[in-house]
């Protein structure tokens, strides 16, 4: 063989890799893409967008908004994304404690000196307030029959919900999910920046994000194009129902409203460290306790039960399903809201589970 030849073999072999690894991210996209084309607005109520590198590949839209008038979902309708809120108030915690204004490890008490519960104003740490180790419970599920709906204005408003609650176990030992301790967060955020929650997070994560359609809305407000969220009770009722009854004003545990867009810029922000610095974001990111199903970061799954991590959150309740997922390694982006609920099978869960068969090997 002459060195010309070989040399023209190895050339071959290594666009041949070239080619293969090109066709095999073509190939994705081509499944997505079929896919998306079969999905029927019977499959799924909502709109979803795909990235890749950063990139926007597809963003389809599906159902509609609001069944009784007949309106159709856009890519741009405004949607309840539930807990994906959390996110926001991990990160106005994380921007203070980069500022010297929190420290992770110092109890309540350090910054809500007048916190009626004792146990929790001396015991429980920020750490364990956003990797939901405080013990403290999920006042949206667990005070359910507390709550009237339209009573809520600021954060405090959420405190009597739960503050007087017996704590599920010790600070520290046992992970129990708890939009209870990211209100207490938002309490802070608010007492340490000298802001309303929903100011800060307005001018600290949202403008410098480019999130110009994403806010905390009354429940009897009235906005153009906002879905109406329907509820299945989680895939039991084939009759849907209007979830109104079930919505408070967002708190720093829930209920934002955003798009799918503004969620995408949301996410490429925090990765590419607009919002937190690279450690602090590297912080965020790093595993700290195991959750129900996957490890959970500062605020925010850390899932890396397949062949690469994704890093995300989901928001569930009545008549919401939503999922925020960012594959680390292939880098895409999937993000999913939907104004149905569902049982796991149909719907948003149908779109999640897809893409993580797809791009994260999981078992169907």
């Amino acid at each position: 063989m002459t060195i010309r030849t070989k040399n023209y073999i190895i050339i071959l072999f290594l666009l041949t890799g070239i080619l293969c690894f090109g066709q095999s991210g073509t190939e994705k996209e081509s499944e997505i893409n079929l896919f998306l084309n079969n999905l029927s607005e019977d499959d799924f109520s909502g709109t979803v967008l795909i990235a890749h590198n950063n990139k926007i590949i597809e963003k389809r839209a599906y159902g509609l908004a609001n069944i009784e008038f007949n309106v159709k979902n856009n890519i741009d309708t405004k949607f309840n994304i539930a807990s994906i809120t959390k996110l926001f108030t991990t990160v106005a915690t994380l921007q203070l404690y980069e500022q010297g204004k929190i420290k992770l490890k110092s109890p309540v008490g350090d910054y809500l000196p007048e916190y009626s519960n004792k146990i929790v104003r001396d015991s429980v740490t920020i750490h364990q307030l956003l990797t939901h180790t405080s013990g403290l419970n999920n006042f949206y599920v667990a005070d359910w029959d507390k709550i009237k709906n339209i009573d809520y204005q600021k954060t405090s408003d959420f405190v009597p919900l739960f503050v007087n609650d017996t704590l599920l176990s010790k600070p520290g030992t046992k992970y129990d999910y708890s939009a209870s301790g990211f209100v207490i967060l938002g309490l802070i955020i608010e007492k340490v920046s000298g802001k309303n929650y929903y100011n800060y997070v307005k001018d600290a994560i949202l403008k410098p994000a480019e999130m110009y359609n994403t806010t905390e809305l009354e429940i009897d407000s009235i906005v153009k194009n906002k879905a109406s969220g329907y509820t299945s009770m989680f895939g039991e009722n084939k009759t849907l129902k209007k979830n109104d009854y079930y919505l408070t004003k967002a708190s720093p545990g829930g209920f934002y409203y955003s798009t799918i867009s503004d969620l995408f810029n949301f996410s490429k922000a925090l990765r590419n460290y607009k919002l937190l610095n690279k450690r602090t974001t590297e912080l965020m990111f790093e595993p700290k306790v195991k959750g129900y199903n996957t490890n959970m970061g500062y605020g925010i799954g850390v899932d890396q039960r397949y062949n690469q991590t994704i890093i995300g959150h989901a928001g569930g309740w009545y008549g919401i399903h939503c999922e925020l997922m960012d594959f680390m390694k292939d880098k895409y982006t999937v993000i999913i809201l939907s104004n149905i609920d569902d049982g796991g099978d149909n719907g948003a869960s149908k779109l999640s589970d897809f893409f993580m068969e797809l791009i994260a090997d999981k078992e169907p």
